[in-house]
Order: C-alpha cells, then structure tokens, then sequence
C-alpha cells in the first residue's frame, strides 16, 4: 500500500480544489499545487502587538496572523544576525554548520539553502534588503538568497532606517517574474538594526513614554532607555508598513491567494542581555504565516515549540523539492505543514535547542579573531537550561574591550553608567556560572538562577542529560572535545567592531 496522504496535502487539495471553480490568475492556474513564496525577516526585531505589547505597533503583522497561523512559541537556535540566517536557510543548528555557526563567517560552500534549492526546482527566487549577512560567501557562488533587487530608493522618515525602497524592489522582482512558475521572495528589512536616530519614536512615532513597559528587570528605568525602546518600536513600524505594502501589491495582482507569506526577525532586540545570548527575550521571536489556498481555520494561534530550523524542511514540503536531490546537507529541522491543516502537532515538539559560539569578533582576547562565547541551551516545558562550556570569559566581552559584544546605544549606556557593582551591570555583563535554570513561566526576565538550588538538581542534571544526547546526536564539536574549532575559525573583518562596520 501506498504512504497515506498527510492532512495538510488533503486540506490544501480539497481548498485548490474549490478555488479553481471560481477562477485564478495564470500564473496562478500554472503553479496552483507549488505556491509563491514571500519571506520577510526584520533585523533585530523581537516585538509584535499582535502578542500584546502596546507600544509596539505591527498591524500588518498582525494582519497575517489573523486571516493565517499565530506562532506563540518560535524560537531562533542562535539569537546574532548571520548564524541565526545560516540557520534558517540550512535547516540545521548553529553547531552544524562548522565556521557558518560563527557571526561574521566565510560561509562554507557545502551548505546549499533551500531558497537556491527552490531555484533549481523552477521558483524565480530574489532579495531586497538584508540577505545571508554579514559574512563573505564562496566568490563562485551567487547570493544564496537569490539575485539582488537593492535599485530603488526611498526618502529616510529618521537617520537610522535604510534608504533601500523594499516595495519598489519588489515590484521590479514581481515584473521581472516569469508567467508560467512559481517565485520566492526575501524582504531582509534592515530595521530594527542599530542605529536608531534618538527621540524618533517619540517626536515623529508619536509614542508616549509612559507607553513603555513593563522595562526588563536588568535594566535601568531611565528616560533614555524608555526613548531608546521607542526608538526600536519606530523602526519596527517602518518594516511593518513595507511589508503590508507587499502584502498590498500581492493582492492587486492576484497573486496573494496562493503565496505563503511568513512575518518573522532573526534575532531579538539589540539591548543589553538580549540580542546573542540564548535567553528568552533574545531567541524567543514573534512569528505569523499566512497562506489562503492552503492554510485551513485562519486565524488559529499555536503554542507549538517551533525552532526556525523548521523553516527549510516547510518550504520544500509545499514546492516539492527535494534538499537531498538537490545537493543540500541533511536537514535537522521538521516541517511546519502539519499545523497548516488542523493544528495538531504529531512531530515532537516538547524540547528545541540553542545556543552561541563567537559572535562579534575581538572581544575577547585568544586568537585573531578573538575568542568566543560557548553555550548550549535547552527549552523543556516552563523550563529553560544553559550550558556555559567556559564561564571564565565574560559574556559580553572583556569590559577593557568596551564590551563590544552588545551593540551600542542609549540602554548599554544607562546599564554601563549604573556602575559594576550594581544588579544591571552584573546581570547584562557579568560572569555567568557554568549551569542556568529558568522557569519561564514565572521569570521570563531569566534573573533568578534556579540552578544551585538542591530542589531542582535531579531537573538539572536530566536537561542537561537530554541536552548533551542530542547535540551528540546531531554531531556537536563541543560534545567531542573539540569545540575550540568554533574560536580557530578566520573571520573576514578581523579587528572591526559592530558600530564601525557598515550594515550589510
């Protein structure tokens, strides 16, 4: 007998099914069982009101998860820019994709994405904005997210957002599409990378300070870092309107019906303990897909854990192709299509895994490019468990290097300015222990260390059990000794810093 089909082909055939009684475009008509695909990842965001927070304003992300699939619990393996990518464009973990696991790589040539994957497979594939970076690509390879739309140019509303028109660009990609097959498309919004033109979000966001909050136990509540979030929440309002606009223009061409379209970031908010540490604020992401023809009950919510892993194996699923076939390496992720049928999670997501290795380069002292910063983390239920594989270096970076692995800005500043002796400063500088443990559901801040306490050694000891048996499972240096392969990687820009380095 023959392999049943699954729900989702079963769903998305009797919806085609339907749709095709009343007609669709002929591209459309041509592509109707492989879907266009636009993809649209902000840069640093970790923020969406449609989870409720009130000073950030997202309605067309929000749009998405009300007619498509709210992800409550999406999850980045590794929260800085290019591995977090590297990831999402693999299917595999930070710690399997060898120098590509490191911020600021050469990219290995041997990791193939799924988005040149899809190029061979027929889709029409291109980028506007922010693509795989930063890092250096093998000279014989084209950008692995597609050929570059970066013409068209916009009128900066504030000195910190890119001038890159990403609707304009994706209106030249959408001309330049074929009629007769599907395309696949990746809106890198550049916002809401530092830096931010101070007083944006208040003097031309029109946001209230007093909006704020609740402010992270860690830092500082002071009016420069209220400002500094607003900041952060104006450049968020800016990816959010480029793509409603996309999502806008889809629709005017008919082409919206059948795109999957997903709203995602990378990585979370570039402050202080958040951005590239594997705690909650900084790989816990706001996610929203949306797909009319083949996303049944729209406007469902999903506390599934979902690791962007699963990204890659998702969109072969829905274009039929084949990763292996194709040249790409095993892919460790798990497809999300299930939940694009009824919501019922037969895969197992009870536990995802995170975790870091060097993230801006000379931070710390031990090599050319400077060593890193070792951890791996477990998500269990309520709890979240790291390993910190060499807790004699400083997280952040050495303070006599400025610490220059959290990105600059009025919140570092007000944490720096409080002292080293107070709470702030040794909880987004500090030296950590070797164990963390987090219960999520009352300590999301991830402040009150449960680790030492003796109640909790037996969860302890079986989360981190469960954690080293699958990095040893998915080939893990760390697990075999030879982690120190992560701090030996070259780097293309040794000696720069993340203030001084253009944004790619």
């Amino acid at each position: 007998m023959g392999k049943p089909a699954s729900p989702w082909l079963t769903v998305v055939g009797a919806l085609l099914g339907a749709a095709s009684l009343v007609g669709t475009s002929a591209r459309l008509s041509a592509a109707v069982s492989r879907p266009n695909i636009l993809f649209a990842i902000a840069d640093d965001m970790g923020h969406a009101s449609a989870y409720g927070t009130r000073w950030v304003k997202t309605p067309n992300f929000d749009r998405l998860a009300s007619k498509g699939i709210l992800f409550l619990n999406a999850y980045t393996p590794n929260a800085k820019c290019s591995p977090s990518r590297a990831c999402i464009l693999t299917g595999r973990n930070p710690w399997q994709l060898e120098a590509a696991g490191n911020h600021w790589p050469y990219y290995p040539p041997k990791f193939k994405s799924w988005m040149e994957t899809l190029g061979d497979s027929g889709y029409f594939i291109g980028y506007t904005g922010k693509g795989w970076a930063p890092g250096t690509l093998p000279p014989e390879r084209k950008n692995i997210t597609g050929k570059a739309y970066q013409q068209r140019q916009l009128k900066k509303s504030a000195s910190g957002i890119s001038n890159v028109d990403y609707v304009a660009n994706f209106r030249d990609f959408l001309a330049d599409c074929p009629k007769d097959g599907p395309f696949c498309f990746w809106y890198g919004g550049q916002e809401p990378h530092r830096p931010y033109e101070y007083g944006s979000g208040v003097a031309k966001g029109h946001y209230k300070l007093e909006d704020v909050g609740p402010l992270p136990s860690y830092w500082p509540d002071t009016e420069s870092v209220r400002n500094d979030m607003l900041d952060y929440a104006f450049e968020i309002a800016h990816f959010d309107r480029q793509l409603g606009m996309m999502v806008d223009l889809l629709a005017e061409q008919g082409l919206l019906e059948n795109t999957l379209v997903v709203a995602t970031s990378d990585n979370g908010p570039p402050f202080p303990r958040m951005k590239g540490h594997p705690f909650e604020e900084a790989c816990h992401l706001p996610l929203a897909m949306m797909w009319p023809k083949g996303i049944a009950a729209p406007g469902r919510k999903t506390d599934a854990l979902v690791s962007f892993i699963d990204f890659a194996p998702t969109f072969l699923e829905v274009a039929g192709a084949d990763g292996a076939k194709a040249g790409m390496q095993p892919i460790t992720g798990t497809s999300l299509t299930e939940l694009f049928a009824d919501g019922k999670v037969m895969a197992d997501r009870s536990t995802l895994l995170m975790g870091r290795e060097r993230n801006d380069v000379r931070c710390r002292p031990g090599t050319e490019s400077g060593l890193g910063y070792p951890v791996r983390a477990l998500r269990e239920g309520d709890f979240l468990y790291l390993h910190n594989f060499d807790p004699s270096r400083w997280p952040c970076g050495n303070p006599e290097l400025e610490l220059l692995d959290t990105d600059a800005g009025p919140t570092k500043t007000a944490v720096e300015a409080a002292g080293e002796s107070s709470r702030y400063w040794q909880l987004c500088f500090g030296k950590r222990p070797a164990a963390e443990l987090y219960n999520l559901k009352t300590d999301m801040d991830c402040v009150n260390n449960l680790a030492a306490d003796p109640a909790y050694q037996r969860q302890v000891e079986a989360m981190r059990a469960k954690l080293f048996s699958r990095l040893r499972q998915q080939g893990d240096p760390r697990m075999e000794g030879k982690g120190d392969v992560f701090d030996n990687y070259p780097t293309p820009k040794p000696g720069r810093s993340p203030a001084a380095t253009p944004q790619p």
